[in-house]
């Protein structure tokens, strides 16, 4: 319920400003206005271009796989947003109480795949099959350093469940007396900010994210897997990557950067965290544990904008020699590394 009650909500109103947000980052960083006539400062650009959106037809090619073409936009949003069920919010807030929860996350949002490609297959078209096959080939590459990445985190903290990951990172744990950013996973376990850097370029193939965008090339495919969908059932698409943009900041920031924990430490004279945290079990509490949780998390978003305006698309053969020639040695490496960490240091 904590899924539907609380993220479905706060998921669409992030795809607006999302949205939004990074048209202004793509004009700023491009020497621009951005959008600047539909509201205060274009501010309802993005509304107008919903609102406009809906009201278009729902356009199915008379060549298309009439249950293959409907049934795929649907698959994909469903997958990736059931890996919202299990995500913490609050020390008192979460969603599936499940002990493995990472595992299970990890499990339904590669359920997307199928529906990528129910896509391009059920578009009947050449560049949506191409768009899909790609996309497809790309997903399946980069789960495997996100999964190490993701192990290496498992194997430090000892647990599947994210409420327990993140309850270890704050003032709740018996053994982290100071708090706050100290008491970080990246900051516990140094080696796990090259383990971050893995997670993340892996995470931004796995939303199809420039410089990994090539399952949408404009310039080659038109619009890749998506080329022949139109209004609301696009819609759904795009609502769908940005939701996992959303989807794998949260769980970043669950694994490495104290969830929903104050950044603010208790140290010396200075009792930052325990005034900055609010006490457990308040309303207050749930408030400020919703804030940090969600600031952390709009952070690595930001990030990924960014870096979609400022790398270039790369080859195919770059994308596939990145994972395989590069990520995933290194996550086995770190995988053996984290091992020996706990071994020995505990």
């Amino acid at each position: 319920m904590i899924a539907f009650l609380f993220y479905l909500p706060f998921l669409l109103v992030f795809v607006l400003l999302a949205v939004y947000a990074e048209r202004k980052v793509s004009a700023f960083m491009q020497d621009r206005l951005g959008p600047m006539v539909t509201g205060k400062f274009g501010i309802l650009q993005t509304l107008a271009d919903v609102l406009k959106m809906l009201q278009k037809e729902d356009i199915i090619t008379k060549s298309a796989d009439k249950w293959l073409f409907v049934l795929a936009p649907l698959v994909i949003f469903t997958a990736i947003f059931a890996g919202f069920a299990v995500l913490p919010l609050t020390s008192d807030i979460q969603g599936s109480q499940v002990e493995t929860g990472i595992y299970f996350l990890m499990a339904v949002i590669s359920l997307d795949v199928i529906g990528i490609l129910m896509a391009g297959w059920g578009s009947n078209s050449k560049f949506s099959l191409f768009g899909s096959l790609r996309a497809v080939a790309q997903i399946v590459s980069y789960e495997i350093p996100l999964g190490l990445s993701i192990l290496c985190v498992v194997m430090v903290t000892q647990t599947l469940n994210l409420q327990e990951m993140s309850i270890q990172q704050g003032l709740l744990s018996a053994d982290n007396a100071y708090g706050g950013f100290l008491a970080w996973n990246v900051f516990r376990y140094p080696m796990l900010w090259i383990v971050f850097v893995i997670y993340f370029i892996a995470s931004l193939a796995e939303c199809n994210r420039t410089p990994f965008d090539l399952p949408e090339s404009e310039s080659e495919l038109i619009g890749g897997f998506h080329t022949e969908y139109s209004g609301f059932r696009w819609a759904i698409i795009m609502l769908g990557e940005y939701g996992m943009m959303l989807l794998v900041s949260l769980v970043a920031t669950v694994l490495f950067f104290g969830s929903w924990n104050t950044p603010f430490p208790n140290v010396g004279g200075m009792v930052l965290a325990d005034w900055t945290s609010g006490a457990h079990g308040t309303i207050l509490g749930d408030l400020v544990g919703i804030f940090w949780l969600i600031s952390k998390a709009m952070v690595l978003v930001f990030i990924q904008m960014w870096v979609r305006w400022t790398y270039p698309r790369i080859r195919v053969d770059q994308v596939m020699s990145l994972s395989w020639k590069y990520l995933t040695p290194i996550g086995l490496v770190m995988v053996f590394v984290c091992g020996i960490w706990k071994l020995w240091i505990g």
